[in-house]
């Protein structure tokens, strides 16, 4: 498959959204050091009727993407760095997203509606900005419009701007309007450092974050990338049959029941860590993160679509992960919710605040998990229906440079019932062969427990 770059467009708001110059302060949440990435995802659309002149995506997205910046005109703005070290943004008329128009000769149906992550050719649908760029254009879009007239639509946003859920309310906004909606049904709020700032004084009533956060000044969470090595990705099917048996294999075992995020992460950590084969004495991290939109008091306002997630970790040495019933180990995780309190977010955004300087890390072994079965994806229509298949390409996430996903089931291409969904690792190519072994093992329901 051949991308072909036809042009890059600057979208800019369709009406100037402010009169004057000006600097938007970010929330201590949004400054997190391991948030200093671009999220790149891909999603891929059916187009029935591509003839039609109301049907070109080209001239839909980029009329739509202009109304909706009037709301979300942060996102055409520029990062800049603070004497703190911290991040703000600096706000001037006639700031624009960058739109990359491109042509693929291949059809959808002719590369598996992007199922397969492990292909070269997905990269080329979604702009991959140096960290320079990224400051300077924290939102970078590409639409890729295939042979069949099947379209993809490619995007960069950094991190310390939103996250997936903020992401999510963005692109809804931009389909509303692409539908024909004349204002976007929920508009969006700023207002982040006084809803996420510290307390004062601060002050860490979590211990569990100095159990689980160190201080190494200068440590950069993805400079780790280079001792990694080369990074495979791959997808795995899971089944509804094998992670029902599993988990009820669980419960027999421990009398706990386990939501399959805890079940299956166990499961993933310990396959990683064994395909690995660390020292028994390496520490290794599970980090993924909470939605905590609801969970602060007051809650955040609807319009809120900056980082509303905390991370939550569970440390164990690596001969512990492996030696341990998964049971216990699907345990700890169960048990590092129970840390998501009002005092833990505030706690968390206190620990930025008074260490923030001095290089807070999680460490150097860290599993990075998120779930993107719920983060409402489907919703994102610009006129075609929902996308047919979400694919995340980022390789640095919650301080991992070999984070998994959980997404929902392959290509809604396919016809039929979906039947489980899909788990998308990233993990170094010398592993990759050894972690492929443990998953057939699950796929064939040999879990391995004692």
């Amino acid at each position: 498959m051949h991308v072909k770059i036809i042009e890059t467009t600057l979208i800019v708001p369709s009406t100037p959204p402010f009169n004057d110059d000006h600097v938007l302060s970010l929330s201590h949440l949004d400054n997190d050091p391991n948030l200093r990435v671009s999220f790149r995802y891909v999603r891929a659309y059916h187009n029935t009727n591509p003839s039609a002149p109301s049907s070109n995506p080209r001239h839909v997205i980029s009329a739509a993407l202009s109304a909706s910046l009037v709301h979300y005109y942060p996102l055409a703005s520029t990062l800049r760095s603070r004497p703190d070290n911290r991040f703000e943004l600096f706000c001037s008329n006639g700031q624009g997203v960058p739109l990359i128009f491109a042509s693929s000769d291949a059809t959808l149906d002719s590369v598996s509606y992007l199922d397969d992550p492990a292909a070269d050719f997905v990269e080329q649908l979604v702009p991959d900005p140096n960290p320079d760029e990224a400051m300077v254009d924290p939102c970078l879009l590409q639409v890729t419009v295939f042979e069949c007239g099947g379209f993809t639509l490619g995007a960069a946003i950094n991190h310390l701007l939103c996250d997936g859920m903020g992401a999510t309310q963005f692109f809804n906004a931009v389909a509303e309007l692409a539908r024909g909606a004349t204002w976007v049904s929920v508009e969006p709020v700023w207002e982040r450092a006084g809803l996420l700032g510290p307390r004062d004084p601060p002050r860490i009533g979590a211990p569990v974050l100095h159990e689980c956060l160190s201080l190494e000044r200068g440590f950069s969470p993805y400079g780790q990338a280079k001792m990694v090595g080369p990074v495979a990705r791959e997808c795995f099917h899971v089944r509804d049959e094998c992670l029902e048996r599993f988990k009820s294999e669980l419960l027999e075992q421990s009398g706990l029941s386990f939501t399959t995020f805890e079940a299956l992460g166990a499961f993933i950590w310990r396959a990683k860590i064994k395909a690995l084969k660390l020292p028994s004495n390496e520490k290794v991290t599970f980090a993924y993160s909470i939605n905590v939109r609801k969970l602060v008091s007051p809650p955040l306002p609807a319009g809120h679509w900056g980082n509303g997630c905390v991370a939550m970790y569970v440390k164990l040495s690596a001969k512990d992960l492996t030696e341990k019933p998964i049971w216990a180990v699907a345990e700890q995780i169960k048990k590092s919710k129970s840390n998501t309190t009002d005092e833990y977010v505030r706690s968390f955004i206190d620990f930025q605040e008074l260490h923030y300087e001095e290089g807070i890390t999680a460490g150097k072994e860290v599993s990075g998990f998120t779930d993107w079965r719920h983060l409402r994806h489907s919703t994102v229509d610009f006129g075609w229906g929902g996308p047919v298949t979400v694919l995340p390409l980022s390789r640095n996430l919650l301080g991992s440079v070999e984070p998994c996903f959980f997404l929902p089931p392959s290509s809604s291409a396919s016809e039929g019932k979906k039947d489980g969904f899909r788990v998308l690792v990233n993990l170094r190519e010398s592993a990759i062969s050894a972690f492929r072994e443990e998953m057939e093992k699950f796929s064939s329901n040999e879990f391995g427990l004692p």
